[in-house]
């Protein structure tokens, strides 16, 4: 698998995410259409992105959620569902 996908977005998150914590599922499914957008845009392939995660939509509510100034972390996984040795 490639990791230059889920790179790709978790650089996406930090720079573009705002700051304050929101559960609003329109609000977040436009920030994971724009996340794919611009995934594209930067010549990625959104299979890149898709063999590291399940959803982008479920990672930017997770990082949304969990947002203290940082990037959301799953307690039984790594960063954006990969899983730790």
């Amino acid at each position: 698998m490639s990791t230059r996908g889920i790179d790709f977005l978790d650089k996406w998150m930090a720079e573009h995410l705002p700051a304050t914590d929101s559960d609003d599922p329109v609000f977040i499914s436009d920030l994971a259409g724009q996340a794919m957008k611009a995934a594209v845009q930067a010549g990625l392939d959104p299979n890149e992105i898709a063999e590291e995660t399940d959803s982008v939509l479920e990672v930017i509510f997770e990082a949304m959620k969990n947002r203290a100034g940082g990037l959301a972390v799953d307690p039984r996984l790594g960063c954006f569902g990969r899983e730790q040795n």
